[in-house]
């Protein structure tokens, strides 16, 4: 609203659902003023980034191109300085064993010595080694088949306000179901009734015979024990029989190393409680997984760490996601809350977000044809003498007075209009409308202002 000049962007898609993200990138790409944005989200840097910065290792890396272009190039170049340590390390054999077979000879002792030389100027590239990274391992389960959950006429929602009836609703084992939608439609809270931690209004859902069921959701990992350590929470949460040596593995594996198992929950920041629930559900032997924005706190890396393993795991996932890429690779079937409806979508998450992409586009259009609609402004009329008749002027001031008055009485009604809309495309065309009837304002009142000087004077 204070048309800044530079924007400076910290994980501005965390809790966006994906309407808005689209609505804010589309916002960006037509942005004039510079931006710099700090993301996991790597579909919303490619979207709105043309170039890239890396901070790792102490170092900050300039990039002339998007994010996925540059950690190919890194990859690239990862790949090329191996290949030519590669050759280097053949080359310096191939020296050594040289200068061991001549350099005891009188003939061939100088070349040897030469050779000598040349081994001591081949240096190897220096590679530096990968960071610590997350290693996930799903819990292992039997798989099964049939049906993992059913809902039938269920209702859901809270004692002063329904969010959604009438479901009707299948999740097959095995499947791994994205739970869709715009923020406040009840994607949550449809969760939460699934898991027992909110009574339905109406209605029944069942899980299949032999469902365990292991939740991952912000209520989890904002309410841990606070006094205990990484070790001793961990160690409770473990599936009887797991070993301490696995429990310590499975904790490295998400970076709480040797020192670090013994912290304190207290002292644990977002990104850790996060990676702590986690490995507490790979201890398990739940075969159904309940996670609700998994992604959010992990760094990319881990992420995909999350997505190899729920791709590798034989039990049955549902979850919910505003990371456009790790959905894209994990869900196998798409259910959307929307209207006061759930209900299974049919087709890929890419060809969800093709139509939400659809719809978004189409209210634009609607918007710039209402904002061709309005009223031209009141432009300022070109100098006139000074001597001109001020019947004249003082009829032009009656008229711009009730162009005021019209434009005004419009922006109140527009304004009213936005302050009870809930949908983001029509709030945006609201708030657009009323940008242009305040510019109109704004223009007519000052040559009001200036007339009434002419008249004075």
């Amino acid at each position: 609203m204070h048309e800044p000049n530079l924007l400076l962007l910290d994980e501005p898609t965390n809790f966006l659902d994906l309407r808005t993200q689209i609505l804010l990138e589309h916002f960006l790409q037509s942005h004039r003023s510079a931006c710099l944005i700090v993301s996991h989200d790597r579909a919303f840097l490619g979207a709105t980034c043309d170039h890239t910065l890396d901070l790792s290792r102490g170092k900050l890396t300039t990039f002339p191109g998007k994010v996925d272009a540059f950690l190919e190039f890194q990859r690239e170049q990862r790949s090329h300085e191996e290949r030519s340590n590669e050759t280097i390390m053949a080359k310096r054999r191939h020296l050594e064993d040289f200068i061991a077979r001549n350099k005891a000879r009188a003939a061939t002792a100088t070349l040897a010595r030469s050779k000598a030389k040349q081994l001591e100027r081949l240096e190897l590239n220096d590679i530096a080694s990968d960071e610590p990274t997350a290693r996930i391992r799903a819990p292992r389960v039997e798989p099964r088949k049939g049906q993992a959950l059913r809902c039938r006429d269920l209702a859901i929602g809270y004692p002063d306000r329904q969010i959604a009836s009438e479901i009707q609703l299948e999740i097959d084992h095995g499947s791994r179901a994205a739970v869709v939608g715009d923020n406040g439609q009840g994607k949550t809270t449809f969760l939460r009734t699934v898991v027992d931690s909110l009574k339905p209004i109406s209605g029944e859902f069942r899980w299949g015979y032999g469902c365990k069921i292991g939740v991952y959701a912000q209520h989890v990992y904002t309410s841990l024990p606070e006094k205990q350590t990484v070790l001793g929470y961990l160690e409770k949460q473990a599936a009887f029989g797991k070993k301490d040596q696995e429990i310590l593995e499975v904790a490295g594996a998400l970076l709480f190393r040797k020192a670090h198992v013994k912290k304190p929950i207290s002292i644990l920041s977002g990104g850790e409680r996060a990676r702590l629930c986690l490995a507490a559900l790979l201890l398990s032997d739940y075969n159904v997984l309940i996670l609700d924005e998994p992604a959010n706190h992990l760094d990319v890396d881990t992420v995909d760490a999350l997505a190899e393993a729920l791709l590798e795991y034989q039990g049955t996932v549902i979850f919910t996601s505003h990371d456009r890429h790790f959905t894209k690779r994990v869900a196998t079937c798409i259910v959307e809350v929307r209207d006061s409806r759930v209900t299974s979508y049919s087709g890929k998450y890419e060809a969800y977000v093709y139509k939400v992409n659809q719809e978004i586009e189409a209210g634009e259009r609607e918007l710039a044809t209402a904002r061709a609609k309005l009223p031209p402004a009141v432009t300022q009329a070109k100098p006139r003498p000074a001597h001109r008749d001020e019947k004249k002027v003082r009829k032009e001031i009656k008229t711009l007075e009730q162009a005021i008055a019209q434009l005004d009485e419009q922006k109140r009604a527009l304004n009213a209009q936005l302050h009870q809309s809930t949908d983001a495309v029509e709030a945006l065309r609201l708030h657009n409308e009323v940008e242009a009837l305040t510019a109109q304002l704004a223009e007519a009142e000052e040559r009001w202002c200036r007339l009434q000087e002419e008249i004075e004077g």
